[in-house]
């Protein structure tokens, strides 16, 4: 193959990989906003006839109040069709969230796959990569469904999933803005930052399927040690906010896209900590 058809083949190979990222991130947003809205017009997420508000607050004894109103809500058990539901919910929003920050690392993954296919060493395919990176947020979200299950049993969640307390929030924050300064943060943003450092320093890509799962999953845990805070934050400005998910996207797109090495996380953390501790404060 010459180097003009192989570069022809390469730029194609790339426009179905970023097509087929968009789709898979716009399917996932499209859902986002789907529970979104239905939460805004029922009080809950789920479909409709499928019971009182999935989250765990009981919304039966709020009558005709509006939405600006105080009740004292009651926790409903969590039947286990409830933590399916929040865990996809979760799995989802993930991936709408960070399928766009890892999209510099799969394009590169995949111009390697077909120039190693032309010249003889295929590598494993682009899925086995992807597939990797999302189990490590599938596992988050495991995770992420057992805190909102806690927040809802002791009722420190407000219709949109944020947290009720503002002492909390602002310590949720602080805590956020303060892991931006640390340097596991530095180091694991460091390998989302630089894809090409971050196979330098993983053996390269790999032949076999599982190796390229294995090097997926690496990824995705170097993207959740850069993440993770910021993801708690959902819990203060809400779930099922979708202004507050979208500024948080932008902010990991921004974090791992822009060549500003550590400036964006630490402006950003030091915002945190200072908004964390004027609510704290105030409520003090």
């Amino acid at each position: 193959m010459t180097d003009t058809a192989l570069e022809a083949v390469l730029r194609r190979d790339r426009a179905v990989v970023t097509a087929a990222l968009v789709v898979i991130a716009v399917l996932a947003w499209a859902y986002v906003l789907w529970l979104a809205a239905h939460m805004v017009m029922t009080g809950s997420p789920l479909p409709d006839g499928a019971g009182s508000d999935i989250a765990g607050v009981d919304m039966s004894n709020m009558g005709g109040m509006g939405m600006g109103a105080t009740v004292a809500p009651g926790f409903r058990a969590w039947a286990l069709a409830d933590f399916a539901f929040i865990f996809t919910m979760w799995a989802v929003m993930m991936v709408g969230m960070m399928t766009p920050s890892v999209a510099p690392m799969l394009l590169l993954y995949a111009g390697v796959a077909r120039k190693a296919r032309a010249d003889g060493r295929p590598i494993a395919s682009t899925g086995w990569f992807f597939a990797g990176y999302l189990s490590v947020w599938v596992v988050f979200s495991i995770v992420a469904t057992g805190a909102q299950w806690l927040l809802a049993r002791f009722a420190l969640l407000d219709p949109l999933k944020a947290t009720d307390s503002a002492i909390l929030g602002g310590f949720v924050l602080i805590a956020a803005g303060l892991y931006q300064w640390t340097s596991m943060k530095g180091v694991c943003l460091r390998q989302c930052q630089a894809p090409i450092a971050f196979l330098a320093s993983h053996g390269g890509f790999r032949s076999a399927p599982l190796g390229a799962l294995r090097l997926g999953v690496d990824h995705g845990a170097y993207c959740l040690g850069c993440c993770w805070a910021l993801m708690a934050l959902l819990f203060v400005g809400g779930v099922m906010n979708v202004l507050w998910i979208a500024g948080i996207a932008i902010l990991v797109l921004l974090e791992k896209t822009v060549p500003t090495g550590q400036l964006i996380p630490r402006v950003s953390g030091a915002s945190m900590a200072a908004i964390g501790t004027w609510l704290v404060f105030r409520v003090l």
